[in-house]
């Protein structure tokens, strides 16, 4: 497989959020504006980044029997990383993710990769699927706390971008408008996908 299909299968065939189903729990509890689904996107990148990078270094003398502790320790320790830097540049959004920052070690996604591909492959290939999955949920998270954000308070990014007579929708920034807005752009996202291989 080329080096670009390794990177583009996570921003498309194998988005993580509307391919995979995976990652639910952060996606719908954070992504009520842009910037908190982009700021879990990148903390979740940048442990994916870490985790796959030592799990493919180290995947020769890692013993099968203890691999699945062994990746997870790993994932931690860059989790703790990534909440101390968050904590200490970025408090706002910090303390926006609360819980589900820590959670990233439970992510099904990391551990995932970690098992699936990072241990079956080179450094290079594993830091390729890590950019690629890591930046499509990124994209995915984004897109779901933008739809819900400009739906629940008619802004983006902490802007105003509706008309004065838009009346938003508080439903959207409450958890059951998580999850309708996401089975709206699961739907899209099915469709999408389908037009594409009727193509």
């Amino acid at each position: 497989m080329s080096a670009w299909k390794v990177f583009a299968r996570g921003l498309w065939d194998e988005v993580p959020l509307f391919r995979l189903v995976l990652g639910l729990c952060p996606a719908l509890a954070v992504t009520t504006s842009l910037v908190n689904g982009m700021g879990m996107g990148l903390a979740t990148t940048f442990v994916l980044l870490g985790s796959n990078l030592v799990v493919s270094i180290f995947r020769k003398v890692i013993p099968g029997k203890i691999r699945i502790p062994a990746f997870i320790v790993i994932i931690a320790s860059f989790v703790t990383v990534v909440d101390l830097l968050m904590h200490g540049y970025t408090p706002d959004l910090h303390k926006a993710l609360g819980i589900f920052i820590p959670l990233i070690v439970v992510n099904c996604i990391i551990l995932g990769r970690s098992e699936a591909f990072a241990s079956k492959n080179g450094v290079g290939y594993s830091l390729l699927d890590a950019a690629g999955m890591g930046l499509g949920f990124t994209m995915a998270l984004m897109i779901l706390g933008g739809v819900r954000e400009i739906l629940g308070s008619g802004s983006l990014a902490g802007l105003p971008v509706t008309p004065e007579s838009f009346r938003p929708v508080l439903l959207f920034i409450l958890p059951p408008g998580g999850f309708i807005a996401y089975g709206l752009l699961l739907a899209a996202f099915n469709k999408l996908e389908r037009n594409r291989s009727a193509d």
